[in-house]
């Protein structure tokens, strides 16, 4: 049974990691889209930005409306639709049609991650659910710390489009095993459609939504201008910027494993939530005092990393998931 279960969460983790990837990847090769295309980098940052909107306005909405459908099959429809996209975007030539195989899969991107978690929390003892969305949210660290440098690798060792392609895979790999592996749970009640959409006249969820839209800018927010600062404030080359980069995307890791172990003892998420601001404020000031000093920065950064780890475990178990774990919950992660 715990072999089942570790491949359960396995499975639900490369999923993640393939959706994150497909999100985050190509940063690292905007210039190359950008003179693919034969347009500038600030409008190639639409391939990003926009899929953040998408994402930012499905995720109250989309995971509800998917609540009382069979859960394998919803996830095989969302790997189906993302594999669908990056193929589109492999092989298009037109930038209008590459945003919307972006934007498309985008909408159902909160409808996975919900799913992802509530399967993993299901899996489990409730003690120990924590733990097992812990190492699912692994997947969204790994597709931040990969995403960028790897994307990037691949099409400086082989082409753009074998980028492209690696989003592809990654993404096919997940839907195989979902077909082969993921059983499939019975819904535990098929509400309607109003029903569902009543949980949107909680006002705790829009607290809940409004927390994690302000936690994730705070973190996401300062990140897209990390390097900038690091490479004309600290004065650090590129190879260093791209090394401290990737620490601190290991830091995640550490920072979600420590969140998701503080969580499974039996620590308060409101607590957290309280704490997690206080001490950001804090390393960001360091950031304003330090930002000359190399070592400094690079001491700072470790500790940004993994509070940036405990962010994505906070947002998903300490406002996302609640002890009825059969019902799907509105998520707005990106």
């Amino acid at each position: 049974m715990k072999e089942k279960n570790n491949l359960l969460i396995f499975i639900l983790t490369i999923g993640i990691f393939g959706i994150i990837n497909t999100e985050m990847g190509v940063l690292g090769i905007l210039p190359l889209l950008a003179e693919k295309f034969s347009i500038s980098i600030a409008q190639a940052g639409l391939l990003v930005s926009l899929f953040a909107l998408a994402v930012a306005a499905a995720g109250p909405v989309m995971p509800l409306l998917f609540a009382g459908i069979d859960r394998k099959r919803v996830m095989l429809l969302v790997l189906s639709v993302f594999v669908l996209g990056n193929l589109i975007s492999v092989f298009t030539d037109n930038f209008a049609v590459m945003l919307l195989a972006r934007v498309v899969p985008a909408i159902f991107h909160p409808v996975y991650c919900s799913l992802a978690f509530s399967v993993a929390a299901a899996s489990v003892s409730p003690e120990a659910a924590p733990r097992a969305v812990a190492k699912v949210i692994v997947g969204v660290s790994a597709g931040m710390v990969l995403g960028v440098p790897v994307s990037s690798f691949i099409a400086g060792s082989f082409s753009l489009t074998a980028a492209m392609a690696g989003f592809t895979v990654v993404n096919t790999a997940a839907l195989i095993a979902t077909w082969l592996y993921i059983p499939s749970p019975p819904v535990a009640a098929r509400l309607s459609y109003g029903q569902q959409l009543r949980v949107l006249k909680k006002p705790v969820l829009w607290f809940s939504i409004a927390a994690v839209v302000f936690m994730n800018g705070a973190v996401f927010g300062v990140f897209g201008y990390f390097s900038g600062y690091l490479t004309n404030i600290t004065a650090f080359s590129w190879n260093t910027v791209s090394l401290i980069l990737l620490v601190y995307g290991l830091m995640n890791i550490v920072g979600n494993f420590i969140a998701g172990r503080m969580l499974s003892a039996g620590a308060s998420a409101d607590k957290l939530v309280i704490i997690f601001p206080v001490t950001l404020g804090i390393v960001y000031a360091a950031f304003f005092w330090s930002g000359t000093s190399a070592p400094a920065m690079a001491l700072i950064t470790l500790l940004w990393g993994v509070l940036g780890g405990m962010n994505a475990n906070i947002n998903s178990i300490g406002l996302l998931l609640r002890p009825r774990r059969h019902l799907i919950l509105p998520t707005v992660f990106f």
